[in-house]
Order: structure tokens, then C-alpha cells, then sequence
């Protein structure tokens, strides 16, 4: 049953799809309907069918991964009832239960459960687009080095699950958070993602920019719902509107340093604040180092250098969980995250 949007019902309702919808609405001039479909804290593959999963051997660990998540239900189930025996023995004996840590449920973690739960379900609707908002959950080791191959997956799923042709998929880059990074890899999830660009009819939002480093939930919704919105204008409206900042394009050596080329930006390239932060370089053995960038005399490129790394081969942008990272076009949209290797390494 679809609900007219109010204060009451917006309250409880996703508001990166709100002020998407809102925005799209102004412009649009059209009454907007938006289905709700998430589940926090949920990884991709949980969204994507078993028949998709099952033809990609490439994704086989997944299935793994599923098998270890089934064991580790039987541990979570075990911790409760645990816990619910001390509360029980607490409240016979007249005292209060003390607090106890939360249990993530495991069942929303299994391959294609919310997707057979949440998606096919609304299959038959016809559909203008989706916008996806997800990543976070991929990003331990042993996901993330996937998402690109999964998410790809996923997208043509849902394309040939509702029918409707290639239909635009819209979808947030993960923000930044200061998470272990021993135990996350945020930086391969946003350039997993980034890459996901090669799939047709898609496209980005940056959000690097809106982060929060010390909230996985970061406040500024109203900008990513603006940033789907102009993607949406672009792409399924046709409107010849800006909507990405700078994407990696390609990185040559020169001499003791790298340039490196972009395309999506607006005009001319720039450091927010006045100077320019996030770029790594590395040589044959991919370790990494901060180095010093600049906009160059075209406002088009930007020269990479660094006295740790003397033959240069590799560049990144924007890799650690929460970096300080200021390349932005001239209209403030923020560069994505990226790597120049042809297969991203965890550090």
C-alpha cells in the first residue's frame, strides 16, 4: 500500500531516498514514488539471487562465507539464551538485569535472503531506477577484494529480475569512518565501486567529502540524496546536468614522478582548502607512500611525487578508511577514491 509522504511517515523512512525524491519531484514536476528496501549493516550478497550467485565461480566463496555465517548463527542463538537465563535468574532474585552487548542477527547476512525476502517480491512493479546505498559490510579482506565482481552482479540481476531493461542504477560511493584498517579496507571497497562505472547506464555518488570519522552513520543526508539527484537528472531525465566529480582516468611516469588524468570533472581541477591532500605513490613492490600533488598549469592533471619513491609505478587517491582528501572539481564535487593497479592491494 503506497503512504503519501508527511512528516510522520518521512520520519521512519530512508532520507537519502527522501531528499533524492524530494529533489527529484521539484524538478521533475511529476509525483514521485519511492519503495523502501533496506536492511542495515546487510553486505551485497544477501541482495542478489541464487541463481546469479551460483552461475559466477568467481563468487563461489560466498558460499563459504554462508557456511561460516550458519555456524556462527548457532554461537549468536546460544549467547541469547545465555543472556536471557541471567536476566530471568536476575529478575527472580529482585534485581535488574544488567546490560548486555548486542548480538548482530546473522539470518539478514545470508546469500540472497533479503534479496528473496525484500526484492523479488516487488518484481513485478515497474520501475524507473534504484538507487543503492551499501559497501560497508563488504569491507573485511575477505569480501572486499569481490565487490566489484559482485556488485556488477547484482546490477544485472535486478535488470533482468524486474524486466525493464538496463534500467539506471544509481549508487552511493561509501563515505569515510575510522575503522580498524587492519580489519576493513575501505579504500578497496570506493575504488571497487568506482569501477563498477563500467557497467551501463550507472553512475556515482562521491561522498568522501560528507563524512563522518567517527560515525559510520554520517549526518549529511541531504547531500547524497542531492548527488543521486543530479546522477538521476542526468541519466534517466536527460537533463545536461553536472552530477560526477573527477574519475581516474589513466597515470604515465615521468621522471621521478606520475601524472595523473581524469575524466567527469566540471571544467577545471582544484584543492579544497587551498592545498592538495590524499595521494600515495608506490613502485614495483606496492608499498605505498604519502607523497606531494599539485594541480598542474592546465587545471586538467595532476603531477604525484615523493622522496620515499624514486621509480614510481603505481598512484592512489583517498585509500585509508577515513583520508584527508581534497581534489574536487570546479563546481565542488569530490574526486573518487582510486588505484592505478590493475588489481587493488589491501595496503
Amino acid at each position: 500500500m503506497w503512504q503519501i509522504c508527511t512528516p510522520e511517515t518521512a520520519a521512519s523512512f530512508s532520507s537519502v531516498a527522501y531528499f533524492f525524491a524530494r529533489e527529484i519531484q521539484h524538478d521533475q514536476k511529476v509525483p514521485v514514488g519511492v519503495v523502501e528496501a533496506d536492511w542495515g549493516g546487510t553486505p551485497a550478497e544477501a541482495w542478489t539471487s541464487l541463481d546469479t550467485l551460483g552461475s559466477d565461480a568467481a563468487l563461489m566463496p560466498i558460499f563459504a562465507a554462508r557456511a561460516a555465517e550458519m555456524d556462527k548463527q548457532a554461537d549468536v542463538e546460544a549467547i541469547k539464551a545465555g543472556y536471557a537465563r541471567e536476566d530471568a535468574a536476575a529478575k527472580a532474585a529482585g534485581r535488574t538485569p544488567e546490560e548486555h552487548p548486542w548480538q548482530a542477527p546473522v539470518e539478514p547476512w545470508a546469500a540472497a535472503s533479503l534479496y528473496n525476502g525484500m526484492i523479488a517480491p516487488v518484481t513485478p512493479l515497474a520501475i524507473r531506477g534504484v538507487i543503492w546505498y551499501q559497501g560497508e559490510a563488504n569491507s573485511d579482506l575477505e569480501r572486499a577484494p569481490l565487490y566489484h565482481r559482485l556488485l556488477s552482479s547484482l546490477i544485472g540481476d535486478w535488470r533482468r529480475q524486474f524486466a525493464q531493461g538496463d534500467f539506471p542504477f544509481l549508487f552511493v560511493q561509501i563515505s569515510s569512518y575510522a575503522s580498524n584498517p587492519e580489519e576493513e579496507y575501505w579504500g578497496m571497497i570506493r575504488d571497487a565501486q568506482r569501477r563498477t562505472l563500467a557497467v551501463a547506464n550507472t553512475a556515482m555518488a562521491v561522498t568522501l567529502d560528507v563524512g563522518d570519522r567517527d560515525n559510520v552513520h554520517p549526518a549529511d543526508k541531504q547531500t547524497v540524496g542531492h548527488r543521486l539527484a543530479l546522477a538521476a537528472r542526468a541519466l534517466p531525465y536527460g537533463e545536461d546536468v553536472h552530477h560526477s566529480g573527477p574519475l581516474f582516468r589513466q597515470a604515465t611516469t615521468e621522471g621521478d614522478g606520475m601524472r595523473v588524468y581524469f575524466t567527469g570533472a566540471d571544467g577545471k581541477l582544484a584543492a579544497k582548502g587551498g592545498t592538495l591532500q590524499g595521494f600515495e605513490l608506490a613502485g614495483a613492490d606496492r608499498r605505498f607512500a604519502p607523497a606531494t600533488a599539485k594541480v598542474d598549469a592546465d587545471d586538467a592533471t595532476v603531477t604525484v611525487t615523493s622522496p620515499q619513491v624514486t621509480a614510481p609505478r603505481y598512484v592512489r587517491y583517498a585509500w585509508p578508511n577515513a583520508p584527508d582528501a581534497t581534489l574536487v572539481d570546479s563546481a565542488g564535487l569530490p574526486a573518487s577514491t582510486f588505484t592505478s593497479e590493475a588489481v587493488p592491494a589491501a595496503h
